[in-house]
């Protein structure tokens, strides 16, 4: 069995991974809070543990792996969307998650095994307060229930920082029925037109940490393997999410692995609606295809900053291209039933090298281009699709990735072929300077057309 290493954040160092059973590996990844289009950031996570998901599914088989990942869809920030738009929550969180399910199939994510919502998991939370309080890990404060930080001698073993750091280095919401500033909400009061549920406390709904806990431990366990997530949430969301894990259940040590993916950035800054360098997911997507922007996030190594830039873009379209023109110039060819190139699967076992993996992708595409014998085109190309479907690339047919689509008001493709008849009836009767007319025409507008000996083929550019 191939052995897999991560960057684990809580040994801070890169870690062998050994799952507690081999049988049933378990992961949890933070996903979206439903209140607004999905940005970069939010595309980029879930594409990394994607790859992830898919390299422990071939190593211990897909019916041994269960892959969590939530919906956040009870937060202030869907209440201040609420309050902005006048919109009903339901419909608010609703249209949002639709619109994030859309992105991540274009995006070839894989669904996870549980995709659970917060709000089904309310009584789970209520459960894992109450234990709390009866372990004297929480306290009761003006209608909140809050952990107490003082309580957990470990506090802050995740990040790795002393408190004063951590006050520091964190938006904590100040308040005076806190016993330490640290002190963070697991249960709040609800006015009577905000979202609430009823409790032993009154009225009222869960603090965000306190969600992702309850539902990894109703569908993992208290205790399970890889906890993932981007690297802004290691302080205070994970943090907090091992401190009430662990203090609810004696003996628990929540999550042993911790992989968090680097901050995303747009043209070397960080992303900000006020700097002008924020893009949503459908934002980009409306110029670029899908499996670009797939391929870009995973020219850079998951755990260091990721720079998003227009050229890396248009860089990651021309090598798709390259990949697909290797396989439409065979597209007669059957692919060989074959397994992944070991060598891909060595470089994703170390700690997802999705860099190196597509240097090998590189390198059985121009074997493939050299191909002669049917032999070695069929080998090649099977390499070529069993490799790229470890990383998430190659899902598209090659005639549908250089036609693409008409989305954008460009031709449609009964417009083109069109033009292509009406230009090769143009070279039958010899008035060539109408044929190169079409050409420039269809050139003009996007539109590239290659000559070949079966006919003539063309391509978006």
């Amino acid at each position: 069995m191939v052995d897999i290493y991560l960057n684990n954040t809580l040994k801070r160092r890169k870690d062998k991974f050994e799952p507690l059973d081999c049988c049933n590996v378990r992961m949890y990844v933070c996903g979206p809070t439903v209140y607004d289009k999905a940005h970069l950031g939010n595309a980029k996570t879930p594409v990394v543990f994607d790859v992830l998901y898919r390299l422990l599914r071939h190593v211990y088989g897909a019916e041994h792996v269960t892959y969590v990942s939530n919906i956040t869809d009870v937060d202030d920030k869907i209440l201040n969307k609420h309050k902005q738009t006048g919109k009903p929550i339901r419909e608010i969180t609703q249209e949002t998650y639709d619109w994030y399910i859309a992105d991540m199939k274009k995006l070839n994510v894989l669904d996870p095994n549980y995709r659970p919502r917060a709000t089904e998991y309310i009584n789970e939370m209520i459960e894992l307060v109450k234990r709390l309080l009866a372990n004297g890990h929480a306290y009761e404060a003006e209608g909140h229930v809050l952990f107490s930080v003082d309580s957990m001698p470990s506090y802050g073993y995740l990040s790795g920082r002393s408190m004063k750091e951590m006050l520091a280095g964190a938006r904590i919401e100040v308040a005076d029925y806190k016993k330490n500033p640290a002190d963070f909400v697991l249960w709040k009061p609800s006015d009577a037109d905000q979202p609430g549920w009823d409790s032993p406390w009154g009225y009222g709904r869960p603090g965000w940490h306190l969600e992702c806990s309850a539902m990894s431990s109703k569908l993992l366990g208290n205790d399970f393997d890889i906890h993932g997530g981007g690297s802004d949430l290691i302080f205070p969301h994970h943090e907090n999410e091992c401190a009430q894990s662990c203090c609810a259940f004696e003996g628990s040590h929540f999550a042993r692995y911790w992989v968090h993916t680097g901050m995303l950035m747009v043209d070397g800054v960080k992303m900000s609606k006020s700097l002008g360098n924020f893009f949503t997911v459908d934002e980009v997507l409306a110029k670029y295809p899908a499996e670009a922007l797939r391929l870009l996030f995973l020219t850079t190594h998951y755990h260091q900053p990721f720079n998003f830039t227009f050229e890396g873009l248009n860089s990651a379209k021309q090598t798709l291209d390259k990949f697909y023109n290797a396989l439409r110039n065979v597209k007669d060819v059957k692919a060989e039933d074959c397994a992944p190139d070991e060598r891909i699967i060595d470089a994703l076992a170390d700690d997802l090298n999705t860099p190196l993996a597509l240097s090998y992708l590189h390198e059985i595409t121009n074997n493939l281009n050299k191909a002669i014998t049917p032999e070695d085109k069929a080998k090649y190309k099977g390499q070529l699709l069993a490799g790229a479907e470890m990383l998430g690339l190659l899902y598209q047919d090659a005639e549908s990735w250089f036609k693409g689509d008409d989305a954008d008001g460009g031709l449609s493709e009964s417009a083109i072929e069109a033009k292509i008849a009406e230009r090769i009836a143009a070279k039958k009767s010899k008035d060539y300077a109408r044929a190169d007319a079409i050409r420039n025409e269809l050139k003009e507008q996007g539109i590239l057309l290659e000559d070949t000996p079966s006919g003539t083929v063309w391509k978006r550019a």
